[in-house]
């Protein structure tokens, strides 16, 4: 794996791109004249389409509360961005917009597509998320676009897009370090240098959180280097980013505990390990007067492991003396086939669930770019071509454990493997390939108006290999052609309205199909035999939205959004009737339609922001799911889903204010974020209570104190209030609370963190 992950072997395993890249330097047209040497590096499909209505975060937004952080920049300024805790790790929340998920977690519905310059960051296997991956340092810029065709697979509710820094974007040396509650600590820094059309940068982020919960710590290792060389005629760019962290997120916990003890955890340990490598080359050429051709290739490596101790239904027989069984009845076997002897008296087993995710990735993204006159505007056309390959190897099993006093798992050495396949080691071979055409066009209709025309094909192919059997090969194919359009009217320059439709669609991922047979389910972490086929999702958006922006002696900017999208075969994880383990299945049509508006104010050293998201995400289809720890559940553990039952884990209201002085030498800030509750997952009926409403006070300041060095601290959840990001159900009658005897409430909330304060220096040279 060491020699996989270097970047000598990437560039090995990507000798087609060395092909690209001589076709490009091939060219010798006129070349796109240019006063400046500024950088041109492609950040997504479609370049600067859509731009005019996305929300963007500057690189300062990032840093405003002291180290740079680009989850809380987002939770920060957007009222459409949620964060919820499954994990109950600072660095691995799942990240909702508009009521669609980007997830570190496996068994998550991604709905949104993420780019790091110009290449898909979603993870091949199942379109996971991590940002821990990423040094936060190191990002110039996050847009957030609306969903259109050009984005790609996944790109349901939209897609974030991040583009990094580089030595002309991000000049001189900077460095800062940080220490505050619960044992974190934070250093890092970066140096950007140009000369000519040459430019470097390099960044470096190292962290630690002993975690504010017990058994949560976290170390994270993140850097980037950016080399580059740009004229009026071309350049190209070659980027380096490696990450190793370790994250504890030890999940939620039942709500009795928490009132309790609220740094409790209910079972542990629950750790991922991380390390990651991408190194990418991001070339452009000028061709003529009016074009240029532009493309980003990269090749990474991703090695993850995982580790989780849970409870589960285990005892001994009923019928056979000695032995244990799953929920009394089926006698468990190690991989031998042997049945396990009962070694606890009968009670108190666990599992260790472990799994091993090793995958190298590599990819290409080329379009060409024209913009000339026409019709009295300028036209702008992006014709392109993308594909992106994966080969994967998943292993997972479960050990039998028994639960310590503190609820940690110890394992007992049989590793079980039952003949159903319910539980049963997993090893997977997937490959991988997705290819894309697309076009974008913004076409001016007159002085006033114009479309932005989008139209892509799509080709997933998705292979499974089963290292162990046969139940988990498979080959499936998927296809789509999705169109998209977008009227602009500008009225005048300070005010403009939009009209859009577009469909996306989304293919099942590889942890998805191998997981697909109710009778044969999986954990979060293994998944296991059976993949009867599921169906691609498929979205349809409509979206209605206008932008404005006045100047007094305050400057105003304003953006109202109004969008409708509805999902046709939506995935779920579902939960079956074993207790802890799911499978995913196709559940019709689901509907997520809202309201969002923010504003910003300015004057001198004041501004002033605020955003407000109505997100309603409803179930259009009526459903059975299983849920046998909610109450309402019926003596086989199933609840009954009505068409309008409102999706879990999704926020209907949600707003965001903060006000910053920023003087000469001092500045001073501080936001609130406020949010409604939530229903549970497991809970897709909507009989429980959801969890609470809450609204959270955050402090910052900073002030130069010599020369180059500047003193900050930040103060979060200032009131220390009692909250939850995410709830679902557990059982807990079968597990004894030394903090809540008796405790038989199943509801299992994600704690948010209690009040938190940090201190730390900068310096700028």
């Amino acid at each position: 794996i060491k020699r996989d992950m270097t970047m000598g072997r990437i560039f090995r395993s990507s000798a087609r791109f060395r092909y690209v890249m001589a076709a490009l330097a091939s060219i010798h047209s006129p070349l796109l004249a240019q006063e400046t040497t500024e950088a041109i590096i492609v950040t997504a499909p479609g370049g600067t389409i859509d731009a005019d209505d996305s929300i963007q975060l500057e690189k300062d937004a990032l840093t405003r509360s002291g180290p740079p952080s680009l989850i809380g920049a987002l939770a920060r300024n957007m009222a459409g961005i949620s964060l919820s805790e499954a994990q109950g790790n600072p660095y691995q929340p799942n990240i909702i917009y508009r009521g669609f998920s980007a997830s570190p977690l496996q068994g998550n519905a991604q709905g949104l597509a993420i780019y790091i310059d110009g290449a898909r960051f979603n993870q091949p296997f199942g379109d996971t998320v991590n940002l821990d991956l990423l040094p936060d340092l190191a990002i110039d810029m996050v847009s957030i676009k609306d969903a259109s065709p050009v984005y790609g697979l996944n790109a349901l509710g939209g897609v974030i897009i991040l583009s990094t820094k580089t030595g002309r974007s991000a000049p001189g040396l900077s460095l800062f370090g940080a220490g505050g509650s619960d044992g974190r600590g934070e250093g890092g820094g970066e140096f950007g240098w140009s000369r000519g059309g040459a430019t470097a940068y390099a960044a470096f982020e190292l962290r630690r959180d002993g975690g504010w919960r017990d058994h949560s710590p976290s170390t994270l290792y993140n850097g980037y280097a950016d080399l580059g060389w740009d004229s009026a005629n071309g350049g190209v760019h070659l980027k380096y980013v490696g990450a190793d962290t370790d994250l504890t997120g030890n999940g939620t916990a039942p709500v009795e505990l928490l009132a309790a003890n609220y740094r409790a955890v209910f079972t542990f340990p629950d750790n991922t390990r991380n390390r990651y490598t991408r190194a990418s080359l991001h070339p452009w050429l000028g061709v003529g007067a009016n074009s240029r051709i532009e493309a980003s290739l990269y090749a990474q490596g991703l090695r993850q492991a995982t580790l989780n101790g849970d409870a589960a239904d285990i005892e001994a027989c009923d019928l056979a003396q000695g032995l244990v069984c799953l929920d009394g009845e089926d006698a468990l076997r190690d991989t031998r086939g042997n049945m396990i002897p009962d070694l606890l008296g009968g009670e108190g087993y666990g599992l260790l669930n472990r799994s091993a995710t090793r995958t190298r990735a590599e990819g290409v993204l080329v379009q060409f770019v024209n913009r000339r006159s026409l019709l009295g505007g300028e036209n702008e056309l992006i014709l392109g071509f993308s594909h992106d390959r994966s080969k994967t190897r998943f292993a997972s099993s479960s050990e039998l454990g028994a639960l310590t006093e503190e609820r940690s798992v110890d394992g007992l050495g049989s590793v079980i493997a039952q003949a159903d396949g319910s539980i049963a080691p997993v090893s997977l071979h997937v490959d991988t390939r997705y290819t894309g055409l697309f076009l974008a066009n913004r076409l001016p209709l007159g002085s006033r108006l114009s479309a932005e025309i989008g139209l892509r094909w799509n080709r997933a192919v998705v292979t499974l290999d089963d290292q162990l059997g046969t139940a988990l090969d498979g080959n499936h194919r998927f296809t789509r052609l999705n169109p998209g359009i977008e009227f602009d009217y500008v009225i005048s320059p300070s005010l403009s309205f939009r009209a859009g439709y577009a469909e996306t669609n989304r293919a099942p991922t590889p942890a998805e199909l191998s997981c697909a047979d109710e009778d044969a389910p999986c954990s979060l972490t293994n998944f296991f035999v059976g993949d009867p086929p599921l169906e691609q999702v498929v979205a349809k958006s409509w979206e209605l939205g206008a932008s404005g922006k006045a100047n007094g002696p305050w400057k105003l900017e304003w953006l109202l959004s109004a969008y409708r999208t509805t999902n046709n075969n939506d995935i779920q994880f579902a939960a079956s009737d074993i207790r802890g383990r799911a499978f995913f299945r196709n559940i019709g049509t689901t509907r997520r339609q809202g309201v969002e508006a923010s504003a910003s104010l300015s004057q001198g050293p004041w501004t002033i922001r605020a955003g407000y998201a109505f997100t309603d995400a409803t179930f259009r289809s009526p459903l059975t799911f299983n849920s046998p720890d909610n109450p309402a559940a019926d003596t086989d553990g199933r609840i009954s889903v009505a068409a309008g039952s409102r999706i879990p884990s999704v926020a209907r209201h949600r707003g965001v204010f903060s006000l910053d002085y920023t003087a000469d030498r001092f500045a001073l800030g501080g936001d609130m974020q406020a949010q409604s509750g939530q229903f549970l997952v497991g809970d897709e009926g909507n009989s429980q209570p959801r969890t609470s409403a809450f609204a959270l006070v955050n402090l910052r300041g900073s002030i130069q104190i010599a020369g180059p060095l500047t003193l900050f601290a930040t103060l979060t959840n200032l009131f220390d209030k009692r909250y939850a990001t995410f709830g679902t159900f557990t059982q807990t009658d079968e597990i004894e609370l030394e903090e809540a005897p008796g405790a038989s409430d199943p509801r299992s909330l994600g704690p948010g963190a209690p009040r938190k304060w940090l201190v730390g220096v900068k310096a700028r040279f």
